[in-house]
């Protein structure tokens, strides 16, 4: 027993010290990439558990290939039989909406949330990318918040050239709404704005999200933690601020947040929800903003908005009238 106790004790007491002294570390923290659930699906393969979905790679930079699966509406899965890439890229431009989908930190394009969310958009209509970041997945390259940014930007922009007419939406989740208002930010930054934003249980900054992480309460009571975290988030070059995009964009945006989320808290969405009215009255538009909220008796959680039979109304509601 004493031994585990003094287990324990440098266990606790070494984990400060690491992370001063290999600040890298919290990158593999935040974005926790080497955690690829699930373990046994072929990336390659996306029909062992989609249907009518198309894997590719994309080239985003010199060095760096992702992962992207390209699901059809499942109004078009009868004529996509035998069809090749060509033709289902010439489907982006059919008119019906194209969502990127944008994930959280942990596990892959093929995590069971990502997948049956995945499902709905498709039985809704809508064409969805889902993309795995450099590093995630089998897709190449370490990440970095400009990484994440860069590899969605690229993606948004392929999707552009084909999509036509067709609405493009970015939906981010959790991590990936850092990744989505990003992307926003710089579409604005060249001349344009995205069609529409979607962001499901988004934080105001990601470094509030890991001072606030239950794997971090323990250390917050000894002096300077809090600032170390601070300044390691700085020295990675990781920011993700939502609240400070928000102030700046104008796109139509949808937020879905679940008040028992115990990941990124309840009022982080409703903070941002308030920022983007303020927005939308500084710039003096009338574009759509809106928040639906989740009861904590629905038990949602962090990523379990799927299961809310109306997911699919709440969002094609949305995006009608964009």
């Amino acid at each position: 027993m004493k031994r585990l106790v003094s287990l324990l004790i440098t266990v606790y007491a070494s984990v400060p010290v690491v992370l001063y002294l290999f600040p890298w570390t919290l990158n593999y923290a935040v974005f926790a990439h080497l955690v690829r659930f699930p373990l046994l699906v072929d990336l390659s393969r996306p029909e062992d558990v989609l249907n009518y979905t198309r894997n590719f790679y994309l080239n985003t930079e010199e060095g760096i290939s992702v992962g992207v699966w390209h699901t059809l509406p499942a109004s078009q899965w009868e004529e996509a039989t035998g069809k090749g890439p060509e033709w289902y890229q010439e489907t982006l431009g059919d008119d019906r909406p194209v969502i990127i989908y944008l994930h959280g930190n942990v596990g892959t394009r093929a995590k069971n949330n990502r997948v049956q969310l995945v499902k709905i958009l498709s039985a809704a209509g809508y064409h969805v990318l889902s993309l795995d970041y450099r590093g995630f997945g089998d897709s190449t390259g370490e990440p970095s918040e400009a990484g994440l940014t860069s590899d969605a930007l690229y993606l948004y922009h392929w999707v552009k050239q084909r999509s036509k007419d067709s609405l493009v939406c970015l939906w981010g989740h959790s991590l990936g709404t850092g990744v989505a208002t990003n992307t926003a930010v710089k579409i604005l930054e060249q001349g344009s704005a995205v069609d529409a934003l979607i962001l499901e249980a988004p934080y105001t900054r990601i470094g509030r999200v890991v001072v606030n992480h239950r794997l971090a309460k323990p250390y917050m009571f000894l002096p300077g933690f809090k600032s170390l975290l601070e300044y390691l988030l700085e020295e990675n070059n990781i920011e993700f601020a939502n609240d400070k995009n928000l102030k700046i964009l104008t796109s139509p945006l949808l937020i879905l947040h679940a008040e028992d989320d115990h990941v990124v808290p309840y009022h982080m969405g409703q903070q941002l929800y308030q920022i983007s009215l303020e927005a939308q009255s500084k710039f003096s538009t009338d574009v759509k903003v809106k928040m639906v909220s989740y009861e904590a008796s629905r038990g949602y959680s962090h990523s379990s908005m799927y299961l809310d039979p109306n997911l699919s109304d709440v969002v094609g509601t949305f995006l009608q009238s964009v």
